[in-house]
């Protein structure tokens, strides 16, 4: 019998995955392990949980036991891998050794909360998985006044959510406005003034310092000598790959944990994709080009080595009453922009040196016009 394929990890990257896998090989073996439930779930929902007043089982599209039935694959939940012998081919789970034919590591990230000072430093809460949700639903639901560090993609659409679910909810960027690393000022001022309209206090070019507890809440306050009383924190101040299990086995780690074009590590067999696969210098934690690294990956444990290719992504920000499409280069090297306002909203083009279109936003209505535009930007590059 041929060894298996070993997953670690139970996250989108890893379901699609096996998923791909599946829709021409239904035989080969595959085993996850997981240190979870090893639920199937849409990451993105969990950025409008509140508002819609889900629980947990409301998220899952399988439970861990039903996808592991449906795909054929043996999971083992509720487990944690403790090393990787990269050698002899083996993965160490409680003491025990397990043999793979191919590696993937599909581990993700965590969020990051930066070094603040303060006795309630301990409490701040994290939302980046449907374990994360489950612990900290009861805390938020009970919370009046939530302070939300970061104002990039997660963090905003997260604040949104919680002022939809009647939250008095204070936001803190260190940038001069939201979403910095992805669109330009112009385009987040409209954001910034539907989330101020929807009871969001949107505190820019300010950092969170200290999170002290006081009475039954938390006392923060920030590098310009703002003082804020609320019932909790919640960190969205980005996210950190995780690498440690590949660090330890020696295997490249930079940012992510560092892959070639077939999403091969520097160790042979072992693979990585997802949040915590580093491609091309990057890591993109965006479903589209997950979605390509499945796709790709999944030729190559089969036997047909297909090195993966990037085309432009498309990211949507999940604003309600901002919606924005956005995708190619739109934060750095720009030389030009071309924008267009109306009623519907704005549509703008980025432009290089060459004048060659190499990124567009578009907001409102106009998002609409987001494929057209897509397939202009793909033709040009």
């Amino acid at each position: 019998m041929s060894l298996p394929i070993v997953i670690i990890g139970s996250g989108f990257a890893s379901y699609q995955l096996i998923k791909t896998i599946r829709r021409t090989n239904g035989d080969c073996l595959i085993h996850v392990f997981t240190n979870d439930s090893g639920d199937d779930y849409n990451k993105p929902d969990l950025s409008h949980v509140f508002s819609k007043q889900q629980n947990p089982e409301d998220v899952v599209t399988l439970s861990g036991g039903r996808f592991s039935e449906q795909y054929n694959v043996t999971l083992h939940a509720h487990t944690f891998v403790e090393s990787i012998d990269t050698e002899n081919q083996t993965i160490t789970v409680n003491g025990e050794q397990h043999a793979y034919g191919k590696l993937v590591l599909a581990t993700g990230s965590q969020t990051f909360i930066p070094p603040f000072h303060g006795d309630g430093c301990e409490d701040i809460l994290t939302l980046n998985s449907l374990k994360e949700f489950s612990g900290i639903q009861q805390k938020v639901l009970g919370s009046k006044k939530v302070l939300v560090v970061g104002g990039g993609l997660i963090g905003t659409e997260l604040a949104m959510d919680l002022a939809n679910a009647g939250k008095m909810v204070t936001l803190v960027e260190p940038n001069s406005h939201l979403l910095a690393n992805m669109i330009p000022d112009f385009i987040s001022l409209p954001l910034e003034k539907a989330c101020r309209e929807k009871g969001v206090t949107v505190t820019l070019s300010d950092c969170v310092q200290a999170v002290n507890k006081q009475d039954n809440g938390y006392r923060v306050t920030t590098t310009n000598g703002q003082s804020y009383l609320v019932d909790c924190v919640i960190s969205a101040a980005g996210l950190m790959p995780n690498t440690q299990l590949a660090r330890e086995a020696d295997i490249m780690v930079n940012r992510g944990i560092v892959v070639d074009s077939m999403l091969q590590t520097s160790a042979n067999n072992v693979y990585a994709l997802g949040d915590c696969a580093e491609i091309e210098g990057k890591v993109m934690a965006y479903l589209q080009p997950i979605l390509l690294s499945a796709n790709a990956l999944a030729k190559t444990l089969l036997g047909t080595e297909t090195a993966l290719v990037l085309p432009n992504m498309m990211v949507k920000v999940k604003t309600p009453h901002y919606p924005i499409q956005l995708a190619g280069n739109t934060s750095v090297e720009i030389e030009r922009w071309s924008v267009d306002i109306d009623a519907q909203g704005l549509c703008a083009k980025a432009y290089n040196i060459s004048n060659q279109l190499t990124g567009f936003v578009v907001t409102n209505e106009r998002v609409k016009n987001a494929f057209p535009l897509f397939r202009e930007l793909n033709t040009t590059n």
